[in-house]
């Protein structure tokens, strides 16, 4: 790790001195900040980063676009833009969504303004890795009062047999009361034995009134270990509807925040996850209640094959101020093995008086009862056991907005099941 590493590939991509100013100041905190607290997971060993800034080599085999619609959509494998598409009305009322090179020529004082203001370069030594070493990013940005009906993809290849850590940054800017579904996509391509981290931050700023209902899906490869941090920064009356589905075959860790800064503004997370072989999962969702009646719900369920290990911590924090506001969380895990291993561990952190805050969290087999009346009715065992995990995932996964996207989720949950 090296500040002319830094400095050469700044220079090479006419980055403005803001950028590589925020870039150095995020590695010169590298080795004074902490790793992010993700309670009960041991990944102090893992490797999330070498400091290596560099781009990706020629692409080999690329995924087949053809079948592909025409919804508005950006394809990125490692980093390179394979792909752009919006239609000429949405580009006719001033929406982007393109490469982050492309977007600073574009939009230069919009980027400055919210570039690293949900996630800020020093907060955690992740943090401060991906502001320093990022080398590939995306931008969308809907200006005020624009809706949009067609749901906007974001696709987002790692390339498997490619050692460049795959540090990505996606800003996404919700104007004023703005309206869209945006989708979102990564996933590992060629796999390899190729071993690479990655660390990837989403930055969602939803300004004032936007509404924002976003779903992903991950399935990043067995030898990738990640880092992933999505954050959302709520204005006043601004709502976003996560809906996520973390389903990578290496090891993982999360952050998926919402910063209720706006009076009246409301964040609603449901996540789905799944753990299998040996993997490691953990994942931190949090909700920070800022403004007074705003209202965060999580709603998480994970399932664990084999030696898998996933560990939810629902976190819901209202701080001072904020009378009114609402907390509620909810996480369960259903174990289909006796050597799966696994945390539900909600926090409830309550700064003010005349609030309204909850939580659940249970982690328990599938229940005998439920596999005795479905294989008395002629089903084996193995089928019963998926209808049952098909039914415990339902309750998050009906909840995406894409019919697409679910029937993706069903089909990786089924592929997971038939493995064991």
């Amino acid at each position: 790790m090296t500040r002319e590493n830094i400095e050469n590939f700044s220079a090479a991509h006419a980055e403005p001195d803001w950028l590589l100013q925020l870039r150095l100041a995020a590695f010169d905190k590298l080795d004074s900040l902490p790793l992010p607290v993700i309670e009960r997971v041991k990944f102090h060993r893992w490797n999330l980063g070498d400091g290596t800034l560099a781009e990706s080599e020629a692409i080999g085999t690329v995924p087949d676009f053809t079948a592909l619609g025409d919804n508005p959509k950006l394809v990125q494998v490692g980093t390179q833009t394979i792909l752009e598409q919006l239609p000429a009305e949405l580009m006719a009322a001033g929406v982007i969504f393109t490469d982050f090179y492309t977007a600073l020529e574009e939009i230069p004082e919009i980027i400055v303004q919210y570039f690293s203001k949900a996630i800020k370069y020093d907060e955690d030594k992740l943090a401060a890795y991906n502001n320093a070493y990022f080398n590939s990013a995306a931008v969308l940005y809907v200006p005020d009062n624009v809706e949009i009906e067609a749901p906007i993809e974001g696709l987002f290849y790692q390339d498997g047999s490619s050692a460049v850590p795959f540090n990505k940054r996606v800003l996404i800017i919700a104007g004023k009361n703005s309206k869209f579904t945006y989708l979102e996509r990564f996933e590992t391509i060629n796999p390899s034995d190729t071993k690479v981290s990655a660390n990837i931050a989403v930055e969602v700023i939803a300004q004032e009134g936007s509404q924002i209902k976003f779903a992903a899906i991950d399935r990043l490869g067995e030898q990738v270990t990640t880092y992933m941090s999505r954050r959302g920064h709520l204005m006043d009356d601004a709502h976003i509807d996560w809906a996520l589905g973390v389903m990578n075959e290496g090891n993982v860790i999360a952050d998926f925040d919402s910063d209720l800064v706006g009076r009246g503004s409301h964040a609603a997370l449901k996540a789905v996850a799944i753990s299998s072989g040996r993997q490691v999962q953990g994942i931190d969702t949090r909700v920070t209640n800022y403004a007074s009646h705003s209202v965060g719900h999580i709603l998480q369920h994970g399932v664990i094959l084999e030696r898998g290990t996933l560990t939810f911590n629902g976190i819901g924090h209202i701080i001072r101020g904020a009378k009114g506001a609402d907390a509620q969380q909810e996480s369960r895990v259903l174990m289909l093995s006796d050597q799966a291993r696994s945390d539900a561990n909600p926090i409830l952190l309550i700064d003010e008086n005349e609030v309204t805050a909850g939580h659940a969290a249970s982690i328990g087999q599938v229940d005998p009862e439920d596999m005795y009346y479905l294989m008395s009715r002629g089903l084996d065992q193995s089928t019963a056991e998926r209808l049952v995990v098909r039914g415990f995932l339902g309750a998050v996964i009906t909840e995406i907005p894409v019919k697409a996207v679910r029937d993706e989720m069903i089909q990786v949950l089924e592929e997971k099941l038939q493995k064991r």
